[in-house]
């Protein structure tokens, strides 16, 4: 279904965005401006949550009460995202860009799964 193909790009997405953070918190964290053990911490949750996104994008049917905590997850994630940007992360310009086409990508999936798990309950009533 759309649904677990949209949670089946988030974890994948997620968990190697994760991956990155992890593998290369050093010399990432200096292009984007970020202190890399907050990478590393970073990319442990990432890998993690994506992780989890894939199991539940794994099942048949993933129960909706999943999906809108993994929706919530994702909208928290953009808003904390920005609110990090302008509160306390003094990144790099890239890091800036960084950090807000990720909450703009983070916010698309949870838009997406909001919508394929709206359809799918649309179908079975």
């Amino acid at each position: 279904t759309m649904l677990r193909r949209f949670l089946a790009l988030d974890a994948a997405v997620t968990g190697a965005n994760g991956l990155v953070h992890l593998l290369g918190s050093g010399p990432v964290g200096r292009f984007l401006g970020v202190d890399s053990g907050l990478l590393l911490g970073l990319g442990a949750f990432l890998a993690a949550y994506g992780a989890v996104v894939g199991v539940l994008a794994s099942r048949g049917r993933p129960p909706a009460l999943a999906v809108r905590a993994v929706v919530e997850a994702n909208l928290l994630w953009a808003a904390l995202s920005c609110a990090a940007l302008g509160l306390w992360l003094s990144p790099s310009t890239a890091g800036a860009v960084w950090t807000v086409l990720q909450a703009i990508t983070v916010a698309g999936f949870a838009l997406l799964q909001y919508a394929a798990l709206r359809a799918r309950q649309g179908n079975s009533a």
